[in-house]
């Protein structure tokens, strides 16, 4: 398999946590490449029509892109045994914690876009306001259901801790680790893990 993927990209990121904690690794090409919505990557374009990371192409010649897609079809493979709960409310409870997650990640590329790619006359600080206020509503959400100390991976705090890295990345002047001691400390201890710091953005 081979997958295509952008150092920075937290999606990507997500996907590339959970081939190591999957012990899928060693079956992955991981074929770094540069692309944004405006410059595309050509040989990218060849394999995803979305030119979006991360794409995945499977042993069967198949692209899957959509980081949730890509996630899904590695626990299936045969012989792994998922991190996601098989049914139940611990499954809608984990799934519904890695949306909120894709909500943070949605809404914080987004919003770099709108500030790193437009000049500040064109920015409309209404818009840049109330994603800032999103996130921040959404982190709160996290730190009153912040997972246990030492929890094992699931989808879910994978999600989780590539929202929260991405944010120390791209965004650390809103500093979420204030008011937020639960949350932190789980970051703190879960980011420690070999998969998170293998593939922290350089």
């Amino acid at each position: 398999m081979k997958l295509w993927y952008a150092d920075a990209s937290p999606y990507a990121r997500k996907v590339r946590i959970l081939l190591r904690e999957l012990g899928l690794a060693d079956r992955v090409t991981e074929q770094a490449v540069a692309t944004t919505p405006i410059a595309p990557n050509e040989d990218l374009a060849k394999v995803s029509p979305l030119v979006r990371v991360p794409t995945l192409e499977t042993d069967d010649g198949e692209a899957l892109y959509d980081s949730r897609v890509i996630c899904e079809y590695l626990e299936s493979l045969n012989g792994v045994t998922p991190l996601t709960p098989a049914n139940g409310t611990a499954r809608w409870r984990d799934l519904r914690d890695a949306a909120l997650a894709e909500g943070i990640l949605d809404t914080a590329v987004g919003l770099r876009y709108e500030t790193a790619l437009k000049e500040e006359r064109f920015q409309d600080p209404n818009w840049i306001a109330a994603r800032r206020q999103r996130i921040l509503q959404a982190l709160d959400a996290m730190e009153s259901d912040a997972p246990e100390i030492g929890a094992a991976p699931s989808q879910s705090n994978i999600s989780w801790a590539a929202a929260l890295g991405y944010l120390d990345l791209r965004f650390a002047d809103m500093n979420w680790r204030e008011g937020r001691p639960k949350l932190a400390a789980w970051y703190e201890r879960f980011s420690q893990r070999p998969s998170l710091v293998e593939t922290a953005p350089k």
